[in-house]
């Protein structure tokens, strides 16, 4: 099943995606429009048999948001592709190197993400996240599935000079609307085995970056034993896994977005998500 937050005429809905267009589960099943908050009550299991349904909304007819807009733990991992971290000529670590996105920082499927007036060094990571769908402490790598809800694709843009003032990644990671998500949360019964996933990167067409999920160091059980011995996961939370190398940064010549591109991230089964490119207008707040 694929589930999306979406907006429609100023009202956000839950929507169930099917092949021709959007189920308004929102206004069938009982005016949740949360996803957040579904997940905590355990009621995803209740739209299932809308995904056979007639659509009631055309995905033109629709804005659509990150698939969770207000988790309350966004945790990414960083150099936790092997190819990734070769290109970056860093060592092995022995434990995840993890940073911290607000979703401030967050748009949906088909909205632009804004490369910052301070900075031309505004770069792309495709990547696959995972949403949390049971509250955890202390989860073995044995039972981190259970807790997964699905999966979604993730842009983790960039702005790589201040990503780097310090040894902390928080500042270039958390640009407003810099990085997105979507373009809707596929469940995990759909995907078995996410380490078969293939993740592409699209800039304007041209395929920029590609690998399988089974090069990830550090992997998604892994990842979730290891966040949660130090934060209570709750549903909703977004745990997103790394990028594959290919990023703009290492590239010769370096390859920054620019306004007017078009990136696209496809994770095969889960969906594409798109992204225009613009710049951001400075003004007074």
């Amino acid at each position: 099943m694929r589930v999306a937050t979406v907006e429609v005429e100023g009202t956000i809905r839950i929507g169930v995606v099917t092949s021709e267009g959007i189920v308004d589960a929102t206004s069938r099943v009982g005016g949740e429009t949360n996803l957040r908050q579904l997940l905590a009550n355990q009621q995803l299991d209740g739209l299932a048999p809308l995904a056979s349904a007639t659509p009631d909304l055309r995905f033109e007819e629709v804005r659509f948001l990150p698939p969770i807009i207000d988790s309350q733990h966004i945790v990414a991992a960083g150099v936790n592709y092997d190819s990734h971290r070769r290109e970056t000529g860093r060592d092995r670590s022995a434990h995840p190197t993890l940073f911290i996105r607000w979703p401030s920082s967050i748009v949906g499927h088909r909205e632009p993400v804004v490369r910052p007036s301070v900075s031309e060094r505004y770069d792309f990571e495709g990547e696959l996240a995972v949403i949390i769908g049971r509250r955890g402490r202390r989860i073995a790598q044995s039972q981190a599935l259970n807790y997964i809800a699905g999966y979604t694709c993730f842009h983790d843009g960039s702005v790589r000079d201040y990503q780097r003032h310090t040894s902390q990644f928080t500042p270039g990671k958390n640009f407003d609307k810099s990085g997105g998500c979507g373009p809707w949360m596929v469940t995990k019964d759909e995907v078995p085995d996410p380490s078969t996933l293939v993740l592409t990167t699209r800039l304007n067409r041209t395929v920029v970056q590609q690998a399988s999920v089974s090069d990830l160091i550090f992997d998604i059980p892994h990842l979730i034993e290891y966040i949660s011995t130090f934060v209570t996961l709750e549903p909703g939370d977004m745990i997103v896994t790394g990028t594959p190398s290919g990023v703009g940064d290492k590239r010769t010549p370096r390859r920054y977005l620019r306004g007017g591109d078009i990136l696209e991230v496809e994770i095969s089964g889960l969906g594409t998500l798109m992204h225009p490119v613009v710049h951001e207008t400075t003004s007074a707040q």
